[in-house]
């Protein structure tokens, strides 16, 4: 049937009127993340029971390579909100002036250790990440190479090309390795200890990956004997049945945090607190412990039956400043002496 004027005015004042789909529309946040692809969607659900008319687009990559398009976005900044990106590169933005602070709602039930000291905070954590080998006990019964129990037994002959780590420059766990290895046994400019057990380590090198997760999986599928990864990945594959054990190395575990903060300069400043306030949750916390260890709020995972009851213990003392002011000096050198092992992209 063919509208006349008159009743295609109304119809269109209708719309216009609460509870009129004009008014209906969501609001949509740019969300720039690191988040493993199988824990998005919990996470957007989540949110969305609470906050029904706010839509979360992703834009998803792997640690370094969302630092390097936030940085370069800098002067035209594209995202509203980051979630799920490293803390060391959240304190980077933060010192660049590109973070919006802001204290979320459940800001006091997260441990001061995991979260910006200022106040209000440029960022603050959701959960920890930390370093693990996974090791094929299958592979190694057939070569006939040790379980290691440290970082330098990984240094010995009879793992020569049997080892695979992330690279540092698109990868946070990878960077966080480095970092850890740097602070533990000394930087100083390409000429501490932590430099000479990476020449060391790229010795028995097979590739350097452009993902955390990829090692593990390697590992898990015996395309490799040793995979440097993290935690979650490591306690994933072992749940599934992979053939491995997960080793924490006695010297010490670098670790980074899962962190959130909002984009300067959004023009959509109410929902991006929203999310903020949500993801800072108890609810959401719940839903971060599934996946790991520790969460920013104490008490709330649960007991992972692949990680060890004194993991928090094991994590050695990370510097954010550190990570964040140094990261470009530490990648260039990470590059000039070891990237021929890089995977292609």
């Amino acid at each position: 049937m063919r509208m006349s004027v008159p009743t295609l005015a109304l119809a269109a004042l209708c719309l216009a009127l609460p509870g009129g789909s004009a008014l209906a529309q969501k609001t949509q946040l740019l969300v720039y993340t690191a988040l493993e692809t199988d824990q998005i969607k919990a996470y957007q659900e989540g949110f969305n029971k609470v906050n029904p008319d706010i839509e979360l687009k992703f834009v998803r990559d792997s640690t370094g390579v969302v630092i390097a398009k936030l940085l370069a976005e800098k002067s035209n900044p594209q995202a509203d909100v980051i979630w799920g990106v490293a803390a060391s590169g959240l304190a980077l933005f933060d010192q660049q002036g590109m973070l919006e602070p802001y204290a979320p709602l459940n800001l006091d039930a997260i441990m001061n250790q995991y979260r910006d000291k200022k106040n209000p905070p440029a960022w603050w954590g959701m959960d920890v990440y930390g370093a693990v080998v996974c090791f094929n006990t299958v592979e190694a019964a057939k070569r006939k190479i040790p379980k290691p129990e440290g970082w330098k037994d990984l240094l010995k002959p009879a793992y020569k090309g049997q080892v695979v780590m992330p690279n540092p420059g698109s990868s946070g766990t990878g960077y966080f390795d480095v970092v850890a290895w740097l602070q533990m046994w000394g930087d100083d400019n390409g000429k501490g200890g932590g430099w000479k057990f990476m020449d060391g380590l790229h010795d028995n090198i097979a590739q350097y990956t452009h993902s955390g997760s990829k090692p593990c999986n390697m590992a898990a599928a015996g395309e490799y004997v040793v995979g440097i990864s993290f935690e979650y990945r490591g306690h994933s594959n072992k749940s599934k049945g992979a053939p491995i054990d997960l080793v924490f190395p006695k010297e010490g575990l670098g670790w980074d945090l899962e962190a959130f903060a909002i984009h300067k300069g959004t023009k959509k400043l109410a929902a991006a607190k929203k999310l903020a306030d949500w993801a800072s949750s108890k609810d959401a916390m719940i839903l971060y412990g599934k996946n790991f260890a520790i969460t920013a709020q104490p008490g709330v995972a649960p007991k992972l039956a692949n990680i060890p009851a004194d993991y928090e213990k094991r994590l050695i003392k990370m510097d954010f400043g550190y990570s964040a002011s140094n990261r470009e000096r530490i990648l260039a050198e990470w590059n000039k002496r070891y990237n021929t092992k890089s995977e292609k992209r």
